[in-house]
């Protein structure tokens, strides 16, 4: 379980099919006198959220780790198609009594979005991307979380399918995590909050069918979630 606080970023190196190669990077906000925040108790065995995939460290190296990834995962996700030395956005996993800032982010990823334009407004980012994948469209709502490359983000506006949706991102956000490095048409890990999967699935197991009610927008928010 994570957060979706990026706690630093690092490059990712493909070792044959399945392996990968991770390298910590030291973000703006540390000194060279605060030990890194993933390398400084990391374990063998450890989950670390890669760009918002969780991966386990199965051997480390001086300056990162080296982990596996499912065929399902490459194919669910954009790790197998980043180029060699790709910049990632990294996360160790959630330790009891630690603060939650952002908001539950399981490492999961639903699916793969695209990065379509950002824009400076004032002292902000706006930044759209599209949806394609029906299964991950229907849980963005506005003003709800979306992890995106596992930051923890809050939708500011989006359509009514979802099939496109845009965030306000604060500076430091945008200059200490990958945000800043995308590129039009760029796929980005989308992962839906996942309250609102479990409430669709509460909602879709009545024993009748007749009284399965049809989950929309206005049901949730005739229902208070929104």
């Amino acid at each position: 379980m994570f957060t979706g606080l990026i706690q630093s970023l690092g490059t990712l190196e493909p070792l044959g099919e399945t392996q990968l190669k991770v390298t910590c990077l030291k973000g703006g906000h540390q000194s060279a006198a605060i030990a890194h925040p993933i390398l400084s108790d990391m374990a063998l065995g450890d989950s670390i959220a890669v760009d918002g995939v969780c991966l386990t460290v199965e051997s480390k190296l001086p300056q990162g780790f080296v982990a596996s990834a499912s065929p399902e995962t490459l194919q669910r996700s954009t790790l197998g198609q980043l180029p060699a030395d790709a910049v990632v956005n990294l996360e160790s996993s959630l330790r009891v009594g630690s603060k939650i800032g952002g908001h539950f982010v399981t490492g999961h990823v639903d699916g793969i979005g695209y990065f379509e334009s950002s824009q400076a407004i004032d002292n902000a980012w706006d930044i759209r991307f599209s949806v394609p994948e029906p299964r991950v469209a229907r849980y963005i709502v506005s003003k709800g979380s979306i992890a995106v490359n596992g930051i923890s983000l809050t939708v500011a506006d989006c359509s009514q399918s979802g099939d496109w949706f845009s965030i306000a991102v604060i500076p430091v956000t945008y200059d200490e995590t990958s945000l800043s490095s995308l590129i039009p048409g760029q796929g980005v890990n989308l992962e839906a909050d996942i309250l609102g999967k479990y409430v669709e699935k509460f909602l879709r197991s009545s024993p009748a069918e007749s009284d399965k009610p049809d989950l929309s927008l206005s049901f949730l928010a005739d229902h208070g979630y929104i």
